[in-house]
């Protein structure tokens, strides 16, 4: 009985083993799972790999501002046209005027900006192409500005004047941003010097060097007004540049005590005139003048300068202007020729003997009038007056050149 009873144990270990084993089976089975779990991140990178391609085929999309088709696009910013998915290659912006808007690209070139604004009231066409791929066009038209101003400057274009002669603008409106528009012109001398403005008044802006321009100077003057806006809504319409020329230098000197004129030309003494300034009740502006007209012969009214009606001359000879406010060195035929070179007597001219008609060659006021130009300078000194305000006229030149700067808004 006993071995029988050992053979029912030993029957039965088999039986205990056998479920270890089919354990270590599945244990060996769930490790196996686990590996093939690994193969599934093999499976990810493929799919990564699917989306980098995918990527890496998208086209550049370029856009334009303005945008494409705008009929009153503003013209107080640049243009600018952009890119995603790629880089610009290749940008060109023109008007229907034939002009091109420069510009340049940002460091990753997925942005290009126009170094200037656009002009108002022009077509624009802008081509852009992105790296390998092909040129979109667009098109766009600016709006034209509201209220516009200009600048009518002084000496003429192409004329030659004396060495007096400063470059003088004057505006059809009122200039707030005075920094702006002064920003936007240029006047440049060849030789070269140094060239500065000074604002008179929010309309007048004039320019000049230190001294008188050498004799053969060029000057150009250089309007970029377009588009610059002078006051709120109100802008610049002109884009030009004039040219001038300086040529001999003649300065006059009157001296009021002595009632003697010289005139000299280049540094050499040309002539010297006896004349007859301004009476005690009417004295003559002293300082430096400007010749800034000149009229073989003009009617001079006293109730155009404030003195009522004391006289009416329809025909004054030779007279040429000084100031805006009525001085002029002119030809005098009415007074006796005694008079000149011994008594100032006038209502503030300097006069010179002439004849009626302005025809007589032999004369001083015809002389003087044949002997000058726009531009020469008439220095005027022991007239008992106090120097003439330097707007009034072409006469900036009474300022020191400290002075003269300090008038710039630049």
């Amino acid at each position: 009985m006993g071995v029988s009873h050992i053979s029912n144990r030993s029957e039965q270990l088999p039986e205990r083993w056998s479920r270890r084993g089919v354990l270590a089976i599945l244990g060996a089975v769930s490790g196996a799972a686990l590996t093939g779990c690994s193969s599934g991140t093999a499976d990810a990178s493929e799919g990564t790999s699917a989306t980098a391609k995918a990527a890496a085929t998208k086209k550049p999309v370029v856009s334009v501002t303005p945008a494409d088709g705008t009929k009153k696009a503003g013209f107080t910013s640049p243009v600018e046209v952009t890119v995603t998915d790629g880089t610009l290659a290749a940008v060109t912006v023109t008007g229907n005027d034939g002009s091109t808007l420069a510009g340049s690209f940002n460091d990753a070139k997925t942005r290009w900006t126009s170094a200037k604004n656009p002009y108002s009231g022009t077509k624009y066409t802008v081509t852009a192409q992105a790296q390998g791929a092909a040129a979109r066009t667009t098109t766009f038209t600016t709006k034209s500005p509201g209220e516009t101003f200009v600048g009518y400057f002084t000496p003429e274009a192409n004329s030659t004047s004396g060495v007096g002669m400063p470059v003088s603008i004057n505006f059809t409106h009122a200039v707030v941003d005075r920094a702006a528009v002064e920003k936007a012109i240029t006047v440049t001398a060849e030789p070269a010097v140094e060239v500065v403005g000074h604002w008179f008044s929010d309309t007048r802006l004039d320019f000049r060097p230190e001294t008188y321009w050498a004799p053969g100077t060029k000057i150009t003057l250089g309007l970029r007004l377009k588009d610059v806006e002078g006051k709120d809504g109100v802008y610049g319409i002109q884009s030009k540049d004039v040219t001038f020329h300086i040529g001999r230098e003649q300065i006059t000197t009157v001296d009021l005590s002595s009632k003697q004129m010289t005139v000299q030309r280049d540094g050499a003494t040309l002539a010297t005139y006896p004349v007859t300034g301004g009476d005690s009740d009417h004295t003559t502006w002293s300082g430096i003048m400007v010749i800034s007209e000149r009229l073989k012969e003009t009617r001079m009214e006293s109730s155009t300068v404030g003195l009522g009606d004391e006289y009416d001359i329809a025909d004054v000879p030779h007279a040429q202007r000084l100031t805006t406010s009525g001085t002029f060195i002119h030809g005098n035929y009415w007074a006796s020729t005694s008079v000149f070179g011994s008594e100032n007597t006038s209502h503030g001219c300097v006069g010179l003997h002439d004849a009626k008609g302005a025809n007589d060659s032999s004369v001083a006021g015809y002389e003087f009038y044949d002997s000058s130009m726009l531009g020469d300078v008439v220095i005027v000194k022991n007239s008992g007056e106090r120097t003439v305000t330097p707007s009034n006229g072409l006469n900036g030149w009474n300022l020191s050149w400290a002075d003269w700067k300090a008038g710039s808004a630049l």
